[in-house]
């Protein structure tokens, strides 16, 4: 595949996955006024999720159902991350609004660049420059400008969620090297699954209100499923710091959902970091592209990858 074709695919598919991460928060808040408890809205949302990618690549796809060992043990590892953080998230939404709870997991870049720049990946200065301005752009979108303060333990656990986020981000990005997007979005949902489900049932088991209404949960259903595909069909294609630099676009989502949909409105302060962020996305088409783009060689994560296997083709 072309460098140029592989960037704009990588490209379209990280901002598709941010459009529909964007969606998560409003539908997840949407959902828990809606009658549902928050473990059961993310228990209920990654397991459907999972089924449907299941029963997709069973019915159409069966090649991709094979994975290598050290693979499956890569995706179930950061799909173990990102259940635990999705606890940690959709519990602080049932203590804050959907647009402050989606400010404060944006900061999960920052960690991405970290964790990257650990495991020995190339991070250019335009890269490092437009994480900066990411930076400047999150502390004032998460600016109270004379509002009253969150609640610290629910700021607290969005936080915890989204370096989880962005933990399970590298890890996956290796296993990618090697396997197709579909593959690795069909094992890290069930591992989520296998977190978050017995996890609602040991701690929780509070049903839906006689009342509830399905529809958000639903919907959150078809979002999950469509934003983990998307996110690393992205992640393969431009790697895992720059899909996640363009999945800020996702606040844009939230901010205009949250309006309609929950009436919520956003800060002079929180405004113009907006702006500043919206920079920071268009800096994107700057960035150079390796198009052979080979797994590293050294870093904590090195370990993610098959001996003697033949990598997947980077058309998969």
């Amino acid at each position: 595949m072309a460098a140029n074709t592989r960037q704009g695919l990588g490209i379209f598919a990280a901002l598709s996955s941010a459009i529909f991460l964007g969606m998560n928060p409003v539908l997840g808040r949407w959902a828990i006024l809606a009658g549902f408890s928050p473990l059961l809205v993310v228990a209920i949302r990654t397991g459907l999720a999972a089924l449907i990618m299941l029963a997709y690549l069973v019915i159409f796809k069966r090649q991709y159902l094979y994975i290598f060992p050290v693979g499956l043990f890569g995706c179930f590892l950061a799909g173990a991350l990102n259940g635990f953080g999705s606890l940690l998230y959709y519990q602080a939404l049932g203590s804050l609004p959907a647009s402050l709870g989606q400010l404060l997991y944006s900061l999960y870049p920052l960690f991405v660049a970290l964790f990257t720049f650990l495991d020995k990946q190339p991070v250019s200065r335009l890269t490092f420059i437009r994480v900066g301005i990411a930076a400047v752009a999150v502390f004032l979108l998460t600016s109270v400008d004379g509002a009253s303060a969150p609640p610290l333990p629910a700021v607290l656990m969005m936080l915890g969620a989204a370096v989880l986020y962005a933990l399970h981000i590298p890890i996956n990005q290796r296993v990618l090297y090697e396997i197709p997007a579909p593959t690795v979005t069909l094992y890290t949902l069930l591992s989520m699954s296998i977190i978050t489900i017995p996890f609602y049932l040991l701690f929780d088991r509070t049903p839906p209100t006689p009342d509830a209404s399905w529809t958000p949960v639903m919907l959150l259903t078809l979002v999950t499923f469509a934003s983990r595909f998307t996110l690393f069909l992205g992640i393969k294609n431009i790697g895992g710091l720059q899909a996640a630099l363009l999945g800020l676009s996702e606040l844009f989502i939230t901010f205009v959902l949250g309006h309609f949909i929950l009436q919520e409105t956003l800060t002079t302060f929180q405004i113009i970091g907006a702006v500043i962020l919206g920079i920071s996305m268009l800096l994107v088409a700057l960035e150079k592209q390796d198009p052979t783009r080979r797994r590293p060689k050294g870093g904590w994560l090195a370990w993610l990858h098959p001996p003697e296997v033949k990598p997947w083709s980077l058309q998969d």
